[in-house]
């Protein structure tokens, strides 16, 4: 087939649009006003990219055109979806296409409020390294995979996202993918733009455990929240943490560099772990995957252990974007609070005598809600000085977003030192003048001004000396 993505720099489109180029198709796609790291990924991925929605921009003989979820797509009102509906063309999501693909695979589908985008690319490193063949969609860029998306001989492992399929389709997107067996990494309100209440958000959770197969297996983090809907499931359930629980977790955790811990299994099983990543939550994300590849018998304890120990993360989840610098400015991904919150403590559990610098841009639906303000009261705790750049605008008439001048008012009323930045010139100059023993962390899902692309080669100049281990 010739498949056509509008929106193809989103993470989930590019990734399907490599699964379906792997399986054998034709592909093209298109998008405007889209940033690092996905707009450069896609450029380099080989198949014709258009930088602006044109109807010529479809080819001929086109049999589906793809159609992303983001606001500034403009939906129906897409000219390539115009032109594409005048032609007879099927449009469809990437969450239909990839359910109806995958639905003769063995299906493991990574799920949560926050981890699954690592806890997928780690368990599709591991699966590759030790040579079964996966087939894997990642929603974001890993250094240790050849793509984000991997039709495979094998299982195939989906990132699961919760997220409603369209505008037009309130159904989660992982309802879509026919899952086999599942990891659910955490349940915690999220998306308060099309879920405004926990209940209604932990709904098409409940949905995906009650479809599980019987003889299906269920890994999930043990917490209150998903204990709460474990019931829902025929499958076999089996429990992680990264303390002592009835299931697997982690003892004797060093953390550095390279993070060491030892990962206790049912029965005393004990096996030793090294990590690259960053965090107590990197550590959790761990014990799950590997919770689950053994409980599968999918990889040997030695597979596991060197996957794990080679794995070097993903894209704005904690890299260290400055080379030289004696300031480090890490790029960490602040979509929700859950994964905000996650990425300061790490940085205040790896770098505990140095004055955190957050630079933060309220990118999504969620942080611009009037609903999530009480987010700003806690979660920025451990900062030593907060920079907030502007919220967005794109899909803003669809709920009541937050002006910039009320999320700062609830962030300073949180008693933290912040500040508003209208401009990359103005969070420059702010951070032009360190005293050269802070480390500063960059939180956004968006282009965050640019700054991820300038300070480093800023920061490595002004501060280049590293005398500041």
């Amino acid at each position: 087939m010739r498949i056509h993505f509008t929106g193809i720099a989103g993470a989930g489109m590019s990734a399907v649009a490599l699964m379906m180029r792997d399986a054998g198709h034709e592909i093209s796609g298109s998008d405007e006003d889209v940033f690092p790291p996905m707009s450069t990924y896609v450029e380099g991925l080989g198949f014709p990219f258009h930088r602006r929605f044109d109807a010529a921009n479809l080819p001929d003989g086109l049999d589906v055109l793809v159609l992303g979820t983001s606001a500034k797509l403009g939906a129906e009102n897409n000219p390539e979806v115009v032109a594409a509906r005048a032609r007879g063309v099927r449009v469809t999501t990437f969450a239909e296409m990839l359910g109806e693909a995958t639905r003769d695979r063995a299906v493991t589908v990574v799920a949560g409020s926050f981890g699954k985008s690592t806890c997928t690319a780690l368990m599709a490193h591991v699966l590759q390294q030790a040579g079964t063949g996966p087939g894997w969609m990642v929603g974001a860029i890993s250094p240790s995979l050849p793509a984000t998306g991997q039709w495979g001989r094998g299982e195939v492992v989906l990132e699961g996202d919760e997220y409603i399929v369209s505008s037009a389709d309130p159904r989660s997107k992982f309802e879509l993918y026919h899952a086999n067996h599942l990891l659910l990494t955490s349940l915690a309100h999220d998306h308060v733009n099309v879920f405004p209440t926990f209940e209604a958000y932990e709904a098409p959770f409940r949905l995906l455990l009650r479809k599980l197969p019987a003889d299906g297996l269920a890994v999930l983090r043990d917490h209150p929240a998903t204990r709460a809907v474990a019931g829902e499931t025929a499958a076999r359930v089996v429990w992680y943490d990264t303390k002592p629980c009835d299931g697997w977790y982690a003892a004797n955790v060093v953390f550095g560099e390279t993070t060491a811990f030892d990962l206790i299994g049912p029965g005393g099983r004990t096996i030793a772990l090294t990590t690259q990543l960053l965090g107590a939550h990197n550590v959790e994300n761990v014990v799950g995957v590997a919770a689950y590849l053994l409980e599968r018998g999918l990889v040997s304890e030695q597979a596991l252990a060197a996957g794990v120990a080679s794995f070097a993360g993903i894209r704005r989840r904690l890299d260290r974007l400055t080379i030289t610098s004696r300031i480090p400015v890490i790029e960490g991904f602040g979509s929700s609070y859950e994964k905000a919150h996650s990425a300061i403590d790490a940085m205040r559990l790896h770098y505990p005598e140095r004055p955190l610098v957050v630079v933060f841009e309220p990118h999504t639906f969620s942080w611009r809600s009037r609903d999530a303000l009480p987010w700003y009261d806690t979660v920025f705790t451990g900062a030593a000085r907060v920079l907030i750049c502007p919220p967005p605008v794109h899909g803003a008439g669809s709920h009541h977003q937050s002006t910039f001048e009320e999320i700062l008012a609830r962030a300073q009323a949180a008693g933290i030192a912040v500040e508003g930045v209208a401009d990359a010139q103005a969070a420059t100059q702010a951070l032009s003048h360190l005293r050269g023993d802070e480390v500063v962390l960059l939180l956004s899902s968006g282009p965050l001004l640019g700054l991820p692309d300038s300070l480093p080669a800023l920061f490595d100049r002004l501060y280049g000396a590293p005398a500041y281990a």
